[in-house]
C-alpha cells in the first residue's frame, strides 16, 4: 500500500518497549500505517505541523510534558484531529475528566487490544464531525443567501410602487393636462417633464437588469483596453444633465494587461461616473480624477471628484438596496448595491471614503483574471501603457441622441 495511503499515526511516548509493543499490536491487527515518535513538547509540535497525522496517541506523563500539554495543543492547532491517551492504570475519574476535556478514547497499556479499534472508530467520528460541520455550514450559507434574497425582494416590492408605478401614473397624469391645453409653451413643457419620468422609469429598469444579468450570467473574461473602456463610459454620461464643463483627469499605469469580464466592469464605471455627475457641486467646475493601475495580481482603480461628498451618517447604508441618501436623488437607489454586488462577483473589494462638501474617493480592486481560452491571453500592442490626460467636455442637452 502506497505511504499516502495509510493511516498517519504521531506517538507521544518515552519508552521504546512501548512504542514497539503498540506497533506490534497495531501490525497484528492489518492495521495500514506510518508514524512517527516524539517525546518533547517542541518536537510534538513541530510534528504536528510537518507530519499532519491523522491520529494523536499519547501517554500520559512523560519527562518533558504530559498528555494535558499536548491535547491542549492539538485542541489549538488541529481540532479534527482524534487524540487517544495510552497510558498505565488511571483511575475511572481521571478517565471520565480526560473524556469531558477533548479526548477521544484512553487505552490502558496493559490492555492494547482495543487500540486498532478505537483508532478506527475515533477516525471516523472525527471525519463524520468534518462532513457534518461542512454540511451545517453549507446550509447555513444558503440560509443567508435564501434571507438576502427574501429581503431584496421584499424592498423590490415596496419599491415597485415608487420607482415603476410612480412615473407610469405621472406620465398618465401629465398626458390628461395635456390634453386639455392648446398652449404650445404648456404642452412642450408637459412633455419635457413626461420625458423626465420616462428616462427615470428606464434607468430602473437597467438598474434591475443589470442586477439580474449580475447574478445569474457567469464571468467572461477578456483583455480589457481601460483607454476605450472608460471613454466609452463617459460618452455615456454626456447627455444626462443640462450642459455644464467636466474636467475629467485619467492617469493610466496600465503596462501589465489586465484581463476580467469588461461589460461587468462598464457597469461600475458608468454608475460610478454617473454619481459624480449626479451628486457634482453646481457652484463649480466638476473635476474627475480616474487613475487605472494594473498588476499581474489585480487592478485599482481610484475615482475621485469634487462633488457635494456624503454625509457621514448616510455612508454606512450607500450599497443598500433601493437606498437615498439625499435629496438631490433622482435614481431607483440601486446603482451602489449594483456596484458592489458586481466587485463581489468578481473576487473584488470596493472602498468609498467621503468629506461633506468636497468630494468623494471611491477605490475598486479587481484580481487579474485568466481568460476562458489561456493560450490566446495575447493583449493587444498599445503604444503607451502609461498616461495621465486632462480634458474637458461639455455635457449636451437632455435630450435623445441623434440616429
Amino acid at each position: 500500500m502506497e505511504t499516502e495511503n495509510r493511516l498517519k499515526i504521531l506517538m507521544a511516548e518515552d519508552s521504546q518497549d512501548d512504542l514497539h509493543f503498540i506497533e506490534r499490536v497495531l501490525r497484528k491487527d492489518n492495521l495500514a500505517f506510518v508514524h512517527e515518535c516524539v517525546d518533547t513538547l517542541e518536537g510534538f509540535h513541530e510534528a504536528l505541523f510537518r507530519f499532519q497525522p491523522d491520529v494523536v496517541l499519547s501517554d500520559h506523563g512523560m519527562p518533558e510534558f504530559n498528555s494535558f500539554e499536548a491535547l491542549q495543543i492539538c485542541l489549538k492547532d488541529f481540532p479534527d484531529i482524534p487524540f487517544i491517551l495510552v497510558t498505565g492504570t488511571v483511575s475511572d475519574e481521571y478517565a471520565i475528566s480526560c473524556l469531558k476535556n477533548g479526548v477521544d478514547d484512553y487505552i490502558l497499556k496493559a490492555n492494547l487490544s482495543r487500540l486498532p479499534t478505537a483508532i478506527r472508530n475515533a477516525v471516523k467520528k472525527r471525519n463524520l464531525e468534518k462532513l457534518k460541520r461542512e454540511a451545517e455550514g453549507v446550509i447555513r450559507k444558503r440560509n443567508e443567501e435564501l434571507l438576502k434574497v427574501n429581503k431584496e425582494l421584499d424592498n423590490f416590492v415596496y419599491s415597485v410602487s415608487h420607482n415603476l408605478r410612480g412615473p407610469l401614473l405621472s406620465v398618465v397624469g401629465l398626458l390628461n393636462v395635456a390634453a386639455n391645453t392648446d398652449e404650445r409653451q404648456e404642452v412642450d413643457d408637459l412633455h419635457a417633464m413626461m420625458r423626465a419620468s420616462i428616462s427615470r422609469l428606464n434607468d430602473t429598469l437597467n438598474d434591475i437588469i443589470e442586477y439580474s444579468m449580475n447574478s445569474r450570467n457567469e464571468i467572461v473574461r477578456d483583455y480589457l483596453d481601460w483607454a476605450k473602456l472608460i471613454k466609452k463610459t463617459f460618452s455615456k454620461i454626456e447627455y444626462l444633465h443640462p450642459a455644464e464643463s467636466i474636467a475629467k483627469i485619467l492617469t493610466l499605469n496600465t503596462i501589465v494587461p489586465f484581463f476580467s469580464d469588461t461589460k461587468r466592469v462598464e457597469v461600475i464605471l458608468t454608475n460610478l461616473l454617473m454619481n459624480a455627475v449626479s451628486y457634482r457641486n453646481k457652484n463649480e467646475e466638476l473635476v474627475v480624477s480616474i487613475e487605472v493601475s494594473t498588476s499581474e495580481e489585480n487592478v485599482t482603480v481610484i475615482i475621485k471628484d469634487n462633488g457635494i461628498g456624503i454625509e457621514k451618517e448616510v455612508l454606512p447604508n450607500i450599497y443598500n438596496m433601493f437606498y437615498r441618501g439625499t435629496e438631490v436623488s433622482q435614481g431607483a437607489g440601486l446603482g451602489l448595491y449594483i456596484v458592489k454586488e458586481i466587485v463581489e462577483k468578481l473576487s473584488g473589494k470596493i472602498t468609498i471614503t467621503s468629506i461633506p462638501g468636497s468630494g468623494t474617493t471611491v477605490t475598486v480592486i479587481i484580481p487579474n483574471g485568466q481568460m476562458q481560452n489561456e493560450s490566446a491571453r495575447v493583449a493587444p500592442e498599445v503604444k503607451s501603457h502609461t498616461s495621465t490626460e486632462v480634458t474637458r467636455f461639455q455635457l449636451a442637452e437632455n435630450k435623445p441622441k441623434s440616429k
